[in-house]
């Protein structure tokens, strides 16, 4: 339980549904977190008001501290991301690793079968495997979050309002009279205020872990000089040198001479990538069609995936997309299914003069 409404409306539903229901808040803000602001999911009021909703609804509630595993499951993960010239996707990471991850142990130390959230994604129970399919309501799906779950993490997940629509969720929070009933959603990464996360880099790394270097165009021009790779992603416009008469873009990142490489808007257009620890919750070695999204807003395209043994899979999009990122998640639909999916692998960088 978050302190949310969407949250606390699963665990009313959940109860409804005759199951025992216990509420647990994850503390996962470590002590040098300087998002612990009183708005934020991870922050004291949050917790305070995930408790009154559970005893408002007439069950348990518990505080599990994961704040060590939080920051070296996620935020150490998101920083050392951008060190390597990628960009980080933390709430699939924290889904994974931490909320159907670490949390499992205390769950099954309570006796608990079952972790449920307030995700907005269907995951149907069938005879020895378990299906995840994207929420009804489409303005806020969140089954791209889940796709790296395992087949045994989503056995063992709940996710009730997966078939609810948003304005559903807060007209029951209101009939029961729920504090959260009308809690603005959080639309940023908990850990990270303002969604400012370069000043959350600086702040949690120090200036002197970041790696300085030039930016280049791809003749090998030197434009001028940058404060750290870790302050640009792909398909950037905004801190680039000026004097160009076509709007520039980061087109590539090159970590290893930390390079920040820009172009043209036909510069990001990319037809073919290749994926790094990929996961298939049914699929086998042998070529398929599927819709890929490659990053949570994208609308998705279509593509033929490739998967290999080693756990990367490359994929052909039938019409190139723009700004495919490095470190992002790219998932593999077919129709409302997550087929799986993984994390979109860096291509050789761009042929730039030294």
């Amino acid at each position: 339980m978050s302190g949310g409404v969407d949250s606390s409306v699963a665990a009313y539903l959940l109860k409804q549904q005759g199951y025992d229901v216990v509420g647990v808040t994850m503390k996962v803000w470590p002590q040098d977190c300087i998002s612990r602001a009183e708005d934020k999911c991870c922050g004291p009021q949050a917790i305070a008001d995930a408790r009154g909703v559970a005893h408002a609804l007439g069950i348990a509630h518990y505080v599990v501290d994961e704040a060590d595993q939080f920051e070296k499951l996620v935020i150490d993960y998101f920083a050392s991301e951008y060190k390597a010239g990628r960009t980080p996707n933390p709430c699939v990471m924290c889904n994974e690793k931490v909320k159907f991850g670490n949390l499992w142990s205390k769950a099954k130390a309570i006796g608990a079968q079952f972790i449920a959230t307030g995700h907005y994604a269907i995951i149907e129970h069938l005879e020895g495997r378990a299906v995840l399919r994207k929420g009804r309501d489409p303005r806020k799906d969140q089954s791209y979050f889940l796709f790296s779950l395992r087949q045994e993490q989503l056995q063992r997940a709940l996710c009730p309002l997966g078939a609810m629509e948003k304005p559903q969720i807060r007209a029951i929070a209101r009939e029961l009279g729920l504090k959260t009933a009308d809690k603005v959603d959080s639309q940023e990464i908990c850990f990270v205020p303002g969604n400012d996360y370069k000043a959350f880099l600086r702040s949690h790394l120090g200036p002197e872990e970041f790696h300085k270097g030039g930016i280049y165009d791809k003749a090998g021009n030197r434009l001028g000089d940058h404060e750290g790779i870790e302050l640009f992603t792909i398909g950037q416009r905004k801190g680039l040198p000026g004097g160009s008469a076509q709007p520039r873009y980061v087109i590539d990142i090159d970590p290893q001479n930390s390079r920040v490489i820009v172009g043209d808007a036909e510069d990001l257009v990319t037809g073919e990538f290749e994926m790094d620890h990929a996961y298939w919750h049914h699929c086998g070695e042998e070529p398929f069609e599927a819709t890929v999204k490659i990053r949570y807003g994208h609308a998705g395209a279509e593509a033929t995936v490739y998967p290999a043994a080693d756990g990367k899979a490359r994929v052909r999009l039938h019409k190139p997309q723009r700004a495919v990122t490095p470190g992002q998640a790219a998932v593999c639909y077919r129709g409302d299914e997550v087929l799986g999916g993984g994390w979109i692998a860096r291509q050789s960088v761009a042929a730039v003069p030294a």
